[in-house]
């Protein structure tokens, strides 16, 4: 099943990023669009969102940090596992990777490079952990997605601030395997 995610990244590697109910009936109409990574969300909505999601054919990827009322424990991947079916979940904390890991989900360990000591760090908090995915955020920095791919072993997406068909070569040129953006203007580029 890890495969078919890999597959569907390598098949159109822009990924919806939604961060509303706008964004969320967007997407839904946008076939090329066959990963999302759900933004937003609380304990009585998220189990909705990703319904209509997987209805419309979507891999549907939970941010599990940002789904109000849910606290930063391996728990809230359970819940996110059993109560949703979501396919798998972004978080910055290493435990809850693991666990979503353990559970067979998919990974995306998500990390905000501001400056090279968060660059550095990187490597320390992979330790243990094998993420799918990593993002990076800001994706705009071609030059530091260069140098994620090449130091870490795991595939790249580039997130953040990608607005244009420009930033999406200069990632993927760069060696991410994907951009994800909630901007809806590059969904279909």
């Amino acid at each position: 099943m890890k495969q078919s995610f890999y597959d569907m990244v390598e098949a159109n590697p822009v990924i919806a990023a939604i961060k509303d109910e706008d964004g969320l009936q967007k997407v839904c109409t946008i076939p090329e669009i066959r990963v999302v990574f759900v933004l937003y969300g609380d304990i009585c909505s998220i189990d909705t969102i990703v319904k209509v999601l997987h209805e419309a054919g979507k891999c549907v990827i939970v941010h599990v940090d940002l789904v109000n009322g849910l606290a930063p424990k391996e728990i809230a991947v359970d819940f996110i596992r059993k109560q949703t079916k979501a396919d798998g979940i972004i978080s910055t904390k290493p435990a809850l990777i693991r666990r979503a890991k353990e559970l067979s989900m998919f990974t995306v360990m998500r990390f905000f490079i501001l400056d090279s000591m968060a660059l550095d760090s990187i490597e320390k908090q992979l330790s243990g952990v094998r993420p799918d995915f990593l993002e990076i955020l800001p994706g705009i920095m071609p030059r530091v997605t260069k140098e994620a791919c090449t130091r870490f072993r795991v595939h790249v997406i580039a997130g953040g601030l990608i607005s244009s068909r420009q930033d999406i070569i200069d990632a993927l040129n760069a060696g991410a395997m994907a951009v994800s953006s909630t901007n809806q203007a590059v969904w279909r580029l």
